[in-house]
């Protein structure tokens, strides 16, 4: 089974953009994968963000995939682990394109 990591902003987003990330892990784990949901690893929303990312970081090496959700771009934690996870050779999910060729079948 294919442990995925999802990624994305939650710095600056409302409800820390929780919602987004439980959604993309429900549907994950609906299609079968192992996913690692960093709202779920870290709960506390007065965490401060390197010890997020440390915990977050853990939790990535030890995954196959990376699944980035909308706006994962201009957040930069998950552009770091998009980054970490592209030097890993992951495989990269891309929200935005796997919703379109779903949408497509």
């Amino acid at each position: 089974m294919m442990r995925i990591y999802i990624a994305g902003p939650m710095t600056g987003m409302p409800d820390l953009n929780f919602p987004a990330f439980h959604a993309a892990a429900g549907a994950l784990r609906g299609e079968g994968y192992d996913v690692v949901n960093p709202a779920e690893i870290n709960a506390d929303p007065a965490a401060g963000w390197l010890e997020c990312m440390r915990k977050d970081i853990r939790e990535l090496v030890t995954c196959e995939a990376i699944y980035l959700l909308p706006g994962w771009e201009g957040s930069r934690g998950a552009r770091l682990e998009a980054r970490i996870a592209e030097g890993l050779g992951f495989k990269m999910i891309f929200a935005e394109v796997a919703r379109a060729e779903m949408e497509a079948m």
